[in-house]
């Protein structure tokens, strides 16, 4: 489950469209601030792209995995809470690692796939009111 959130973390900062196709399932719950709702994997690669440009514009410049807690449920699926820390560009010439208080983190559920897992249920906290 850590290399499967490792990859997600270097598609996410390349907005590596092909991991996403296959993290995911065609449909997928997706859980925030706003409610619940279904979400189609096409509608959601085509709001990648400006998803990192956003991040782009708050100087967010890398994420990585800072823990991982697993729980397997049975054979096929495993519920997963994953912290993250984030590296931000403060100044021109400057970066630095960012861990969020309290932790920005996700949850939900993967299903394993052959070799891989595939996102079922996404919860994604606004993490961006978690920035300190």
């Amino acid at each position: 489950m850590r290399e499967f959130f490792d990859a997600y973390a270097r598609a996410a900062d390349s907005v590596d469209l092909a991991f996403f196709e296959s993290a995911y399932a065609e449909t997928f719950m997706f859980a925030g601030p706003a409610g619940v709702q279904a979400v189609k994997r096409d509608d959601f690669l085509k709001v990648l792209p400006r998803r990192k440009a956003f991040f782009a514009s708050i100087g967010l410049t890398g994420t990585q995995v800072s823990r991982l807690d697993e729980t397997m449920l049975d054979e096929l699926h495993t519920m997963v809470r994953v912290e993250w820390a984030l590296r931000f560009r403060r100044r021109p010439a400057r970066q630095s690692w960012i861990r969020a208080r309290p932790p920005t983190s996700c949850g939900g559920m993967n299903r394993r796939r052959r070799s891989s897992f595939r996102s079922i249920i996404r919860i994604w906290p606004d993490a961006l009111r978690n920035l300190g």
